[in-house]
């Protein structure tokens, strides 16, 4: 009885989901993706650095965050772009590990990004091809913050700074990246 509820579940989810609301998925993942990274970027930094009291507060607003997206509260990506800038201005004066801060600076302007392309769509009219518009935005973004990511990793290189962890946040965005294009792909 419970295979064929979940089953049946699993129909009507599916079945929910058309092609304008995969690219809709596509977003909201990708902004899903984003705050936490975001987020987990400046805890990892300022607990590597011994900031015990701030990393917890920081992990405590990127769930508060997450809920803000879900509420469509729209205001708290652009209060979370005012914080990032000088907590990674702080981490970097202070000469934390670089990597995190640019990495955490590089995830909030992502996701405030999508949040606002998010409110920008729903005033394109019907006659533009929204869901190109949204692919080709997504790209962009995307190649910028691997770009991003790139020269974090080069100037953590050259200062010496690479670790393991850093490793292992490039892998898990690399293989965010590579389920996005497969995404698109089957389209």
């Amino acid at each position: 009885m419970q295979h064929i509820c979940l089953a049946e579940s699993i129909r009507v989810v599916n079945s929910f989901y058309d092609a304008g609301d995969k690219i809709i998925f596509m977003i909201v993942t990708a902004l899903f993706s984003s705050i936490v990274i975001a987020t987990g970027s400046f805890a990892w930094g300022y607990f590597q650095a011994g900031f015990g009291g701030i990393w917890r507060w920081l992990i405590a607003f990127g769930v508060f965050w997450l809920f803000a997206m879900w509420m469509r509260w729209r205001w708290v990506s652009a209060a979370a772009v005012l914080l990032a800038v000088p907590f990674a201005l702080f981490g970097l004066w202070l000469n934390f590990i670089a990597g995190w801060m640019f990495s955490g600076t590089i995830f909030a302007l992502f996701a405030w990004d999508l949040t606002e392309f998010q409110r920008r769509m729903k005033f394109t009219p019907v006659r533009e091809d929204i869901k190109g518009m949204e692919r080709r935005h997504l790209a962009r973004i995307s190649f910028l913050a691997l770009a991003g990511l790139l020269i974090s990793s080069l100037l953590m290189f050259l200062r010496r700074q690479l670790t393991f962890d850093w490793g292992m946040l490039n892998l898990t965005v690399a293989v965010l990246g590579l389920l996005q294009i497969i995404a698109w792909v089957r389209r």
